[in-house]
């Protein structure tokens, strides 16, 4: 197969909100470019790159699916990357080793959160970006809707490249503004086209776009922008240069237009990636770190040593583990040693594959800005940097988001655990945004990830992959327990045996401390009251006493013990008899000092469009939550609300159910709040119950 550099290759993503058409679109460029005879259909399960069972079941894309053609002299690797809220954090992947993404919109339906939501990922990461409305054979689309939305949101250099002339079912023509004319497709499903001189009724309208074009590709350059001055327009080649410039610097983002599903438009579209996209020769030095944590960077092409990126890995049957991996500099062969500076581990590579969904094409050697994928990588995983063992360096760790929904689980079989260790630990290095936690205080293992449908696809993974089934429940929340009050107790441990006894005599002092601060412990023993060698011993019996408040039994915070008196026996007393007493006395100052329950407060960002926004502040409001204020970002409202943990569970799919999917929430731990008398009380009844269940 013939080898591609860095100059001749183009790395895009196809990022979206769900449903908007990406998984199609990619089996229209391979239609286009002859690899397959016709598109497959998402309901019939055959399309090229949604290929996992769980994808097809559910028909939504799961997995970031790497899909290769060629095209107008250039090698495309299309990531084809989820628009469902709960696998976002595969676009972040995606993004870190693409040269742009193809921001893709319905025509039917505009600026969606998740667009937005992409969009955001892909600004932070630095990756130029392009629009592309689809499904403009669809009925009640608003072309010029969407890009005076585009415009309000994204900026002014949303430039249209290109606009329908006849949206709708019977759509088959596109105003080309680069070409200044009509391209008129074939109903061939093949993506071909002939070009026409643009008809009457849309000159005045081509016109119109067209300057501003001219004017987005004159803004780029500065030479550019004093030969539009002097000569009031610019050739198309200058377009180019100006448009090329602009989107390698993200000022310009040209939009696109198609339908997937008919294959029209997508040609041209692919011949606009070739021709637009930066080659990642173009991109510049690749800034990462060395071992020691210094500032290092490479070249992105074959003259620097070799280092690369696994940005996703998948479990295939009857292949194993495919870690697909952006080469960003250097040269790969099979066979090849390699350093997981990650890891500080050595890997031997085995078999180089370019994809094309779930088929593999074997390739002995590929350059420096291609993407492949590596099969049975020994201790490497998403995330990882390989590089030339001669020359370590480590590139940027992928910034996958913080996981919104926890859950937890047990296996149902006797004697699972060990597996389910080996499952979730296997499952966790696959997808970083998956994560698991063994909690002893709630003596629970939990589960946090980005949604249900999520943690649903891993439980599905341990069951057939492990043979782990589970159940999986409401997890406990961790209260803490504090004081309101002062108080003062004395306690005495005094035990006779035939032998040695036991003695410790100790007064406390229980103090509240404030909001935060914590345990701390004062010794005011003066004139040997107690020797200095028991103080330890009364500072631990407090500490472990504390572990268990008195109220529901959970961990005590901010309170400070005084120890200002006591009695000790110079044969009798010893630190287990300090231990007791002062376990003793705290126990009883505590109960006297006021205590209450406190319960974990989260701050929650929901992004929602206007329509939804005084349904959400219901809803917050009947979770106990409270408002703290409400901005606009374009079309969408962005919420920004404390509220209690316990009024958080599968909080995710009831924002998708009150909002049809069009609304997604972040959130993160705040603070402790005291809780309502009600519900504290039914958190005390329910710890009484669970006692007595446990006895």
């Amino acid at each position: 197969m013939k080898e591609y550099t860095s100059d001749t290759i183009r790395n895009v993503a196809l990022v979206g909100h769900g449903d908007c058409g990406k998984t199609t679109l990619v089996d229209a460029f391979l239609a286009t470019a002859g690899d397959i005879s016709r598109i497959g259909s998402i309901e019939a399960g055959s399309t090229v790159s949604d290929f996992t069972e769980e994808e097809q079941e559910r028909q939504i894309t799961i997995n970031t699916s790497l899909v290769f053609t060629e095209y107008n002299g250039a090698k495309l690797n299309v990531l084809d990357t989820p628009g469902f809220a709960d696998f976002l954090a595969e676009v972040k992947g995606a993004l870190t080793v693409v040269e742009a993404a193809i921001v893709i919109m319905k025509a039917d339906a505009g600026l969606e959160v998740g667009t937005e939501q992409v969009w955001r990922y892909a600004r932070e990461a630095g990756v130029p970006r392009l629009l592309l409305v689809n499904k403009l054979d669809k009925e009640h689309t608003d072309y010029d809707a969407i890009i005076q939305t585009s415009v309000d949101r994204f900026g002014t250099g949303v430039a249209p490249l290109q606009f329908p002339l006849n949206p709708g079912p019977d759509f088959t023509t596109i105003i080309d503004l680069l070409k200044n004319k009509a391209l008129v497709f074939e109903q061939n499903g093949k993506g071909t086209y002939t070009e026409t001189d643009i008809p009457e009724g849309a000159a005045d309208r081509a016109v119109s776009l067209r300057e501003t074009l001219v004017e987005a590709a004159a803004e780029a350059d500065d030479a550019l922008m004093e030969k539009y001055f002097e000569d009031g327009d610019l050739s198309p080649e200058d377009i180019v240069t100006g448009l090329l410039k602009g989107i390698r610097e993200g000022t310009v983002h040209p939009v696109l237009c198609c339908s997937g599903e008919t294959n029209v438009g997508t040609g041209r579209v692919m011949e606009l990636i070739t021709e637009m996209v930066p080659a990642p020769a173009d991109m510049g030095e690749l800034i990462g770190t060395d071992p020691k944590g210094g500032d290092a960077a490479r070249t992105r092409d074959d003259s620097d040593p070799f280092c690369g990126q696994v940005f996703k890995t998948l479990s295939e049957a009857h292949v194993g583990e495919l870690s697909f991996f952006r080469v960003f500099s250097g040269t790969l062969s099979s066979g090849q040693d390699a350093q997981n500076s990650t890891r500080s581990s050595k890997e031997r590579l085995g078999s180089i594959s370019f994809m094309k969904g779930h088929n593999r094409i074997e390739v002995e050697k590929v350059h420096a800005g291609d993407i492949v994928a590596l099969v049975k990588l020994k201790d490497t995983h998403t995330g990882d940097t390989l590089c030339a063992p001669s020359d370590p360096f480590i590139c940027t760790p992928i910034p996958f988001p913080k996981p919104v929904i926890r859950i937890a689980i047990e296996p149902l079989g006797k004697g699972d655990e060990a597996k389910l260790s080996t499952g979730l630990q296997k499952l966790c290095e696959e997808d970083p945004s998956v994560r698991v936690e063994a909690d002893p205080e709630l003596q629970q293992t939990l589960l946090h990830g980005q949604g249900e449908v999520q943690l649903e696809v891993v439980t599905k993974k341990l069951k057939s992959r492990f043979g782990v089934e589970l159940r999986m429940f409401e997890p406990k929340v961790k209260y803490r327990e504090t004081v309101t009050k002062p108080s003062d107790a004395h306690a005495r441990h005094k035990k006779q045996t035939g032998g040695r006894g036991q003695f410790a005599d100790v007064r406390i002092k229980l103090d509240p401390q404030p909001r935060g601060e914590g345990y701390e412990f004062d010794n005011k023993i003066v004139g040997g009251s107690i020797p200095g060698r028991f103080i330890p011993s009364v500072n631990k019996g407090v500490t472990n006493s504390s572990a268990r408040g008195a109220l529901a039994g959970y961990k005590c915070v901010d309170f400070k013990v005084t120890l200002y008196d006591g009695t000790f026996h110079d044969v009798d007393s010893s630190d287990a008899a300090f231990q007791r007493a002062s376990s003793m006395a705290f126990k009883q100052a505590w109960k006297d000092a006021g205590p209450i329950l406190l319960e974990p407060i989260f701050i929650v960002e929901v992004t929602v469009p206007d329509d939804y926004t005084g349904d959400i502040m219901a809803d917050i409001s009947s979770r106990r939550g409270k408002v703290e204020g409400v901005t606009s970002e374009g079309p969408f409202q962005v919420i920004r609300a404390r509220i209690p943990l316990a009024e958080l569970f599968k909080y995710s799919t009831s924002l998708r159910s009150m909002t049809q999917g069009r609304a997604t929430h972040s959130r993160e731990f705040s603070h402790y709040d005291p809780m309502p008398h009600d519900v504290t009380q039914k958190v005390i009844a329910q710890a009484e119950l669970d006692e007595e269940e446990e006895d």
